[in-house]
């Protein structure tokens, strides 16, 4: 197995100035020692994981990082600036650079050195001495760990000596008093989106700050190297938790009912001493409540519009999520009744009452009215999921209460989306309150239940219900009478949104105001639900088409992912262009975009329809002029490909010449100067 790092990844004179010029210059050093097989591919991981997060630290230290496909083995490269290059850390540029790559599956030991690097750079010894280091390879040896730092960095050049001990006296002959009183103890979980650099510095950080506040502090990293849950009994002895994570937490439920704090991962680094004082303030003013559980919890350091925007963001998706199996086994039993019982087959009596076993109009009825069923839990699941985003377990029962009452006062989904964050607001607000220790254990099952379904559904039922409904009503009318240009301009903007972000928020956003129309179906909420699934198979099928007609302007990753692009487009599943967006998005995205609009106008120009959410060319004997539709998909995948490979191909048209040309023949792409 080799070393994780050599002389060869040690730069001690890295003239990048920005750090994506940085991240460049030390993974070519990783392409020249054959630990990176794709270098264009490796970056756009390594600036996805910075997207999420910036990665400098405190100190003057960067850790650009990521898991990718293009790693073969783990992998560090070093480099130290001069002049210093900014990580987006609150002090300032940094001087020490660490890139770490990790393979996609990496094993367990090396995941496990690199956690220990990590742990590393929160001691000034460590960091002291790579400043000071002259050589390559001794600073790669200090990294492995094969050297020690040299007492030089900011520390006694030798350690003082030892007082020399005092007789202690004789004892007195009474006893001793008691012992003092237990420390206060914090259980602390810590995680990052690839779980290698920043889980294990903010373990070390709160260690740390326990130990200078007298304070008890464990700390489980759920990171790539795997987790060891901590013992529940120390669990349970906990006077307070601190969650610094950036991905969810796994098995949340084990701290609930203890004081909580609940940051971004960066602030357990930066700020652990506040993090620690703050518990303890909560735990004192008796501040309790079931952790508040989130898909991506934010950054607490962040802008805080900004902050509470994304965790809107995730608190609505959370809800979609859970939503889209009961659109997908309601929407198609719903479509295969009306294949095969005609359009009257809503109208036939219940199948508990009248049901015979040869006749097909029967098994209709049954597919038909087994799907309604379903289709019924749309609203108050969406409602009870996304106040369980919000506020964890406590926030289903007044979700799921108000969603059902928008469906009573005929508010629809949007009255949905509003009980959802009325229910999970209320529970957040009746958590804050100061509670007797001993009415704790009755909190989560009866008072916060009670008191939140209360409140809600006298909010859905007096306040908000009548407006949203009569809302939705007009919505409904409007789509109802959608028409010519009109019907065509609905149908671009669908078809860009669903393009934007490839299956991100926008994208659902589109989504789920299609689906939300077939509960209720009529002309025009059929149209849309076609335009929207034409759309979202436009950039996966883009994508295919591309690198099979002009396969050099893409790397060898890409064009076998474009091989499953095929299906997966086809499928309708959007995300399977993200890993092209992902390594070029100012090419890909425009032009996923315009095709997108191109198949969505049309496909409403045409009068296409869809019964049926999900399905992709699987359905197509379900949609309304099947031929007409799928010539709008066909068209938007014309465009959108076209567009990638013309943008492509003016990429690499400056300069052309060797570098061109070596390009062209191994099929590698050129540098995306502007991407």
């Amino acid at each position: 197995m080799s070393e994780l790092i050599t002389a060869e990844l040690v730069d001690l004179d890295l003239s990048a100035e920005t750090k994506e010029a940085a991240a460049r210059a030390l993974a070519e050093r990783m392409v020249a020692a054959g630990r990176v097989t794709d270098l264009d591919g490796f970056l756009a991981d390594v600036a996805a994981r910075e997207a999420q997060m910036p990665t400098g630290l405190d100190g003057g230290i960067g850790i650009p990082h990521c898991r990718s496909a293009h790693v073969t083995e783990p992998t560090l490269a070093f480099g130290r600036s001069g002049r210093g290059i900014d990580f987006g850390a609150v002090d300032g540029p940094a001087d020490l650079i660490f890139l770490i790559a990790a393979p996609a599956g990496g094993d367990a030991d090396h995941l496990s050195i690199l956690s220990t690097l990590a742990r590393h750079l929160m001691d000034e010894a460590f960091t002291g001495a790579l400043r000071s280091a002259v050589e390559p390879g001794p600073a790669a040896a200090l990294i492995r760990g094969d050297e020690p730092p040299r007492p030089d960095a900011g520390e006694a050049s030798a350690p003082e000596p030892e007082p020399e001990p005092t007789p202690e006296p004789e004892p007195a002959a009474a006893p001793e008093p008691a012992a003092a009183p237990a420390p206060f103890r914090i259980v602390a979980v810590t995680s990052c989106p690839t779980g290698i650099a920043h889980t294990y510095m903010a373990a070390e950080s709160l260690e740390k700050a326990g130990k200078a506040a007298g304070v008890e502090v464990s700390v489980e990293t759920q990171g790539s190297a795997g987790f060891k849950r901590l013992d529940p009994r120390l669990v349970a002895a906990a006077d307070g938790v601190i969650f610094a994570h950036d991905v969810e937490v796994r098995d949340k439920d084990r701290f609930a009912g203890k004081p909580t704090v609940d940051v971004g991962v960066k602030a357990g680094v930066n700020r652990p001493a506040e993090l620690i004082a703050e518990v303890r303030e909560k735990a004192e003013r008796g501040e309790t409540g079931a952790p508040a559980r989130a898909a991506a919890p934010m950054d607490k350091d962040a802008d805080q519009a900004d902050g509470f925007a994304t965790r809107l963001r995730t608190w609505l998706m959370t809800g979609v999520s859970y939503v889209v199996p009961f659109v997908a086994a309601g929407g198609l039993l719903i479509a295969l009744a009306f294949a095969l019982g005609g359009y009257t087959v809503d109208k036939a009596p219940s199948v508990a009452h009248h049901f015979l076993w040869t006749e097909s109009a029967s098994w209709a009825a049954l597919l038909f009215q087994t799907g309604s069923v379903a289709f019924g839990f749309l609203v108050p699941v969406l409602a009870g999921f996304i106040a369980y985003g919000m506020a964890d377990r406590p926030g289903l029962v007044p979700g799921f209460v108000g969603g059902a009452v928008a469906l009573t006062v005929n508010a629809g989904f949007l009255g949905g989306l509003i009980a959802g964050l009325l229910a999970g607001a209320v529970v957040r607000a009746v958590q804050r309150i100061g509670i007797p220790p001993a009415l704790r254990g009755i909190m989560p099952v009866v008072v916060i239940p009670l008191l939140s379904s209360a409140v809600v559904g006298f909010l859905m039922f007096l306040v908000v219900g009548k407006p949203v409904a009569a809302l939705q009503k007009g919505l409904t009318d409007w789509l109802s009478g959608l028409s010519g240009a009109n019907a065509v301009i609905l149908g671009a903007l669908l078809g860009l949104m669903m393009c934007f972000d490839l299956g991100g928020p926008l994208n659902k956003v589109a989504y789920t105001f299609a689906v939300g129309g077939l509960a209720h179906p009529n002309e025009g909420s059929l149209k849309v639900m076609a335009a929207v699934m034409a759309a979202g198979m436009v950039p996966p099928l883009a994508m295919a088409l591309a690198t099979t007609v002009r396969g050099r302007l893409f790397t060898t990753t890409e064009r076998e992912n474009g091989k499953a692009a095929w299906v997966l487009g086809a499928s309708f599943i959007t995300e399977g262009a993200i890993p092209f967006a992902a390594a070029d998005p100012l090419r890909v995205i425009p032009s996923a975009m315009a095709g997108g609009a191109v198949t969505g106008a049309l496909s409403m120009a045409f009068g296409c329809t869809l019964r049926a959410p999900h399905g992709g060319i699987f359905v197509v004997p379900l949609i309304g002029q099947p031929l007409l539709y799928l010539l709008a998909i066909a068209a938007g995948t014309g465009v959108s490909a076209a567009l990638v490979m013309l943008l492509k191909g003016l990429r690499g048209a400056p300069g052309a010449g060797s570098s061109g040309t070596a390009a062209a023949a191994t099929g590698e792409r050129e540098v995306p100067v502007a991407a």
